[in-house]
């Protein structure tokens, strides 16, 4: 399983949800409303929310192709990093190597774009996975800026 970081988290949160497409957007927008406590920009976000979607998508539609089952999300931040984790216990992946190539995907209706999304928005992720034991993904991001331009300080002032 992919390493705990050492530091004690700053905070976090934890989700459990049934492995249902309307779920995804909830995982999105859960995980967007709590990575803004660090000083991501808009772009940033956008970018955290891809990648949830993606990694929580892949539960419902690979890790769980012919049942419901139980996606795992927890999302810490630690040492000013957003650190997530989407795990499954799911039909796990067969050939890790294969899924991580562009346009490779076990469903044929699929782009197969989803890994790379991942990896190329958030700065590192790991993957673990074995078949009939489920998938575990985890990503980190840290933001880039000093926290100038960081979404508190986009909303506008309104005066009373």
């Amino acid at each position: 399983m992919p390493e705990q970081s050492e530091s004690r988290p700053d905070n976090f949160v934890q989700l459990t949800f049934l492995s249902k497409p309307e779920n995804v957007a909830f995982a999105r927008v859960a995980i967007a409303a709590f990575a803004a406590q660090l000083p991501f920009t808009l772009e940033e976000i956008d970018e955290i929310k891809v990648a949830t979607s993606e990694a929580v998508s892949n539960c419902v539609i690979h890790g769980y192709p012919d049942s419901l089952g139980i996606v795992s999300l927890k999302a810490d931040l630690v040492d000013g990093m957003l650190r997530l984790e989407v795990k499954d216990d799911g039909v796990g992946i067969a050939d890790l190597a294969a899924a991580k190539e562009p346009t490779f995907s076990t469903d044929p209706e699929r782009m197969g774009l989803g890994l790379v999304f991942m990896e190329s928005f958030m700065d590192e992720m790991q993957i673990e996975s074995e078949p009939g034991r489920g998938t575990i993904v985890v990503m980190t991001k840290r933001p880039t800026s000093s926290g100038q331009e960081n979404v508190h300080a986009q909303q506008p002032d309104h005066e009373l």
